[in-house]
């Protein structure tokens, strides 16, 4: 048996900048899932009406209509009130689609779980040289786990979300392991990973119901809902002077109230996105995916 499959997982984090104030009970979410369908499965039509959602909340909506124009392009869509768990909307939300960058939920979930936010990680060759998004890591630069999580979610940045899989898992296999562990453990019926990263395959897919149930439960997590808020971040290698400014690739940052509006992440892959939201207020919250 794997050593990180036995470990059990550290019930809190020494370093008082880790301490966190409670989280406010989250009322919505929303996924959306944009892309040219992966792996299929028989569709499933809505099997309740669409609940009308608040007033606020269809306000807040307006501010990303411009992004996404008049007609639905979304091949998959949930709308979830978290406080009755009832669903506002959907559109083919248990439809098997890929992931892309949403991925890094989970991911950043098993670092949270399994690792250590202070270690020192060294980035390895194959970290460096992965494709798509990237900060343009050089191997052997060292970073903090800490702030390599906060550039694979900030930026989506492979290079950084690689480096820091392997470091809590000592291979990208057996990190996929924990991840799909995970997903069992939440659920996640029609989820499963092949990689850590995001890369498309056959047999890395998901739905936007699962990915709502996911992105709630990540939220209810202090640090990844902090990590993910921010809009600008700054991270040093601590052996070389070398800096990377992280600039969050969330376009609804910023666009609507900041006490209305929570994202998760919502990153860009080949001009296809994936988007999880949540919006709320002191009283509560709605989101959607």
């Amino acid at each position: 048996m794997h050593p990180y499959l036995l470990r059990q997982p550290p019930q809190s984090c020494s370093s008082a900048e880790h301490q966190w104030p409670p989280l406010m009970m989250t009322a919505a979410i929303l996924v959306a899932m944009f892309w040219m369908s992966s792996p299929s499965r028989a569709e499933i039509a809505p099997s309740t009406a669409p609940l009308m959602p608040s007033a606020g909340f269809t306000s807040g909506l307006k501010s990303i209509h411009p992004l996404l124009g008049s007609r639905p392009i979304a091949q998959s869509v949930l709308l979830k009130d978290l406080t009755t768990g009832q669903i506002i909307y959907e559109f083919k939300a248990d439809r098997r689609l890929s992931p892309a960058s949403l991925t890094k939920v989970m991911s950043a979930l098993v670092i949270l779980e399994y690792g250590h936010l202070q270690d020192y990680v060294s980035v390895s060759s194959k970290a460096a040289s992965t494709r798509k998004t990237r900060l343009r890591l050089r191997a052997g630069q060292v970073f903090a786990l800490e702030d390599l999580v906060k550039a694979m979610l900030i930026t989506s940045a492979n290079d950084a979300c690689l480096a820091a899989v392997e470091h809590v898992a000592e291979s990208e296999e057996w990190f996929v392991l924990l991840m799909n562990t995970k997903a069992r453990a939440l659920g996640l019926l029609d989820t499963h990973f092949s990689n850590a990263c995001g890369f498309d395959a056959p047999d890395h897919y998901s739905t936007a119901a699962d990915l709502a149930t996911l992105s709630e439960f990540a939220l209810r997590h202090p640090i990844f809902k902090a990590f993910v808020r921010s809009e600008l971040e700054i991270i040093t290698a601590v052996n070389v002077n070398r800096s990377y400014l992280l600039r969050n690739t969330n376009r609804l940052l910023g666009r609507m109230e900041p006490d209305r509006i929570r994202i998760p992440t919502a990153r860009h892959r080949d001009r296809r996105d994936a988007v999880a939201a949540q919006s709320g207020t002191s009283g509560g919250t709605e989101g959607s995916t």
